[in-house]
């Protein structure tokens, strides 16, 4: 079973449509024990990052996150999850992310025309072999809804890759955490792919 975090974020039924697409059991919950029990946790979400930090912690997510992270619960944050996964954001001066991994989440430029949001289909490359993207072509477009990017810490940890106006960190692995900032859940069946391959990753 797979449990998505709620948080009162938008885009949570989106991820468990595909997932049961994929014949996949899915709970929609902010129940500490029904997320400690699952195989996984995906953390999906659109909105602030500074709100979702304080949801996060009223609703006491973020300790239960950072417990599953730790007993090596295969944990998948989408979009404003990954970003959330981070230390910081330019969206939300002075607030802490869950610091999982290091790296900043940065404002879209706006230089060239680029269109900010970056609303669309775009392709990807891959640094580095991920497991999300297992019989994934390079080249394959997904889909993208953000303002903000990932400029991860660690070169080692991104596995995708994409551009729009500058380089952007798209998807990221370290252990038993993984992480997109496009939606695989709206990108097709390039996306259902990638859904199939998290939940077929075992418990470390």
């Amino acid at each position: 079973m797979t449990a998505i975090i709620d948080y009162d974020a938008g885009n949570i039924k989106s991820v468990e449509k595909a997932l049961l697409m994929l014949g996949e059991e899915a709970c929609i919950t902010r129940d500490r024990e029904k997320i400690l029990a699952a195989e996984r946790v995906i953390l999906p979400g659109v909105g602030a990052f500074g709100s979702a930090m304080e949801k996060l912690c009223a609703f006491g997510l973020k300790d239960v996150i950072l417990e599953v992270i730790a007993r090596g619960v295969p944990f998948l944050g989408i979009c404003l999850g990954l970003q959330l996964l981070f230390e910081s954001s330019q969206e939300s001066p002075g607030v802490k992310g869950l610091g999982v991994l290091p790296g900043e989440i940065l404002r879209l430029p706006r230089e060239g025309g680029i269109r900010v949001p970056h609303i669309g289909w775009n392709s990807l490359a891959f640094p580095a072999p991920g497991r999300l993207f297992a019989g994934i072509k390079e080249g394959t477009f997904v889909y993208f809804v953000h303002s903000y990017y990932l400029r991860a810490g660690r070169e080692d940890i991104v596995t995708a890759t994409t551009q729009y106006g500058s380089v952007i960190h798209a998807s990221v692995e370290s252990g038993n955490v993984f992480a997109c900032q496009f939606h695989p859940e709206k990108s097709s069946g390039a996306g259902l792919g990638i859904l199939k391959n998290f939940v077929e990753i075992k418990r470390a």
